[in-house]
């Protein structure tokens, strides 16, 4: 059977920005996998799949797929919603309306930046490539040993898009960081500005600049 002939099986079309930032959103993988399964039947028109169904497009348990569906909506993201099909007759349909509904708020407060003195907005790609925004992240947050809030992600996209450093420079005032045991955001930005300071634009030049500062 060839590539091809899968097609028949037809898609499931998942919004790029779910994928690229669930985890600032607190979904676990398996969750996401749960969303994804409902997507696949929604969009594939069942609305409201068994656990049976569910678990067997997947390598969880019913008894998984039920306890999954239940802290989706206790996290707001999922509800069960009734709806009324042409017939008359009354259902049952899962709705994840509520999790699009903060993934917007989520890019809006974080992926969209404003130049406070222009006031302009700039938006950062929510796509599948790892954006530099999403990359500083995630790199932060495993240096800082935790998640990392709306506000400081909304100040690492300002030193991209309003400062203009590179993301090499902010690698290396992270790691400046790290090595002086500084796990803050207010310190990376104290040792980016000083090497503005210096004129020091590229990562060639800071590190030159440290090796002569060492």
């Amino acid at each position: 059977m060839q590539y091809n002939d899968y097609r028949t099986l037809g898609f499931t079309t998942l919004q790029n920005g779910l994928i690229a930032y669930y985890p600032q959103l607190h979904i676990s993988d398996a969750e996401l996998i749960l969303i994804i399964q409902l997507e696949a039947f929604s969009q594939h028109g069942e609305k409201f799949p068994s656990n049976d169904k569910i678990a067997a497009n997947t390598n969880l348990s019913v008894n998984e797929v039920a306890s999954l569906i239940q802290k989706l909506i206790d996290q707001n993201y999922l509800t069960i919603d009734q709806i009324t099909d042409s017939k008359g007759r009354i259902g049952d349909r899962y709705s994840l309306d509520a999790l699009y509904k903060k993934l917007d708020q989520f890019l809006d407060k974080n992926i969209v930046i404003q130049d406070k003195q222009t006031k302009q907005k700039s938006k950062v790609s929510d796509s599948l490539e790892n954006n530099p925004l999403n990359q500083l992240a995630r790199q932060f947050e495993i240096e800082f040993g935790r998640y990392l809030s709306p506000i400081e992600r909304e100040e690492i996209a300002s030193w991209l898009n309003v400062d203009h450093y590179s993301p090499e420079i902010i690698k290396l005032a992270l790691r400046e960081a790290v090595l002086s045991q500084a796990y803050s955001l207010k310190y990376v930005d104290r040792i980016l500005l000083n090497w503005q300071r210096h004129n020091l634009k590229t990562s060639a030049e800071v590190e030159k600049f440290l090796q002569r500062n060492r």
